[in-house]
């Protein structure tokens, strides 16, 4: 089969566990005006917004297989996870994930990294699987890769929040001992490196696959953020720094000729970074 991206020494494809309507566009981005979504929506729509002025949006992970490991880049939503202000991943029972596994012929047993970019709910949720009562990683074989400050940032919340996505999707991972937690200087062979991002969360990191490719995680959530950086998502935790880190990395990517996988955009969900005025679009969200 015809791997989505190929790279050269590296090839990535991705597994959708879900995709469509989110929320109004107004309400994900609260700097957002009336008057700037609308000199917009003609290329927004109704690939990357609907005719309601809803953002579309992907939930996905990435696969990447270098000549020498096979990683998994977030981990969705995850099924039977205890999820009520998210109806639509509130003790989710499909076969969508797992299938996607295995129509790119691969078993979790095959999976030898996970990488989290951050540990929020739905880049973590197949981190673990439900068995005989109890989370389990659901990836035997792997090592799975959390960055420090990530973590100790969560481990610290949860002591009095005790959030349901830690305990049941990261911390089992840490008492497997499969959890990894990485500074910034982390690699995995000559191919993956990872680039900090903060302000969606204190952690956040990006997946860079030598110079060819990157993966976004959460710093940019919609492809409207890529024309307007300092636009910053009502999910990030520090909007002015993910602004500032939003610009930064478009500007670090543009006209490099390197391909950017946007972890939430709709399919095509990757292109390259070029100027739009004093902003940026992807290449493959035509203006």
């Amino acid at each position: 089969m015809k791997p989505w991206l190929d790279l050269g020494d590296v090839i990535i494809d991705r597994i959708i566990e879900q995709d469509g309507k989110f929320m109004p566009a107004l309400d994900v981005l609260p700097g957002l005006t009336s008057e700037v979504l609308a000199a917009n929506r003609d290329w927004l729509v109704p690939v990357a917004m609907d005719g309601d002025d809803f953002f579309n949006l992907t939930v996905q992970s990435f696969v990447v297989r270098t000549p020498h490991h096979t990683i998994l880049v977030d981990s969705c939503i995850g099924n039977d996870k205890d999820r009520p202000t998210r109806p639509r991943w509130h003790l989710k029972n499909d076969n969508r994930f797992m299938g996607g596994l295995a129509a790119l012929g691969l078993r979790v047993e095959d999976i030898d990294f996970v990488m989290c970019t951050h540990l929020h709910v739905d880049h973590v949720g197949w981190n673990t699987k439900l068995l005989d009562g109890r989370w389990v990683p659901t990836f035997p074989n792997a090592r799975y890769v959390f960055g420090a400050t990530e973590y100790a940032h969560w481990a610290k919340m949860y002591e009095t929040t005790k959030d349901p996505l830690f305990l049941d999707s990261v911390l089992p991972i840490v008492e497997a001992k499969k959890a990894d937690l990485v500074d910034y200087d982390f690699s995995l062979g000559d191919h993956v490196t990872i680039l900090p991002t903060p302000g969606h969360t204190p952690g956040h990191f990006a997946v860079c696959l030598g110079d060819e490719g990157v993966i976004s995680g959460d710093l940019i959530h919609v492809p409207l953020q890529t024309r307007y950086p300092e636009l910053s998502a009502k999910f990030d935790s520090d909007p002015v720094m993910a602004a500032a880190t939003r610009r930064g990395f478009l500007e670090k990517f543009c006209e490099t000729g390197t391909t950017c996988c946007f972890t939430h955009f709709p399919g095509p969900s990757a292109g390259r970074v070029v100027r739009w005025g004093d902003g940026f679009r992807c290449d493959s969200y035509p203006a």
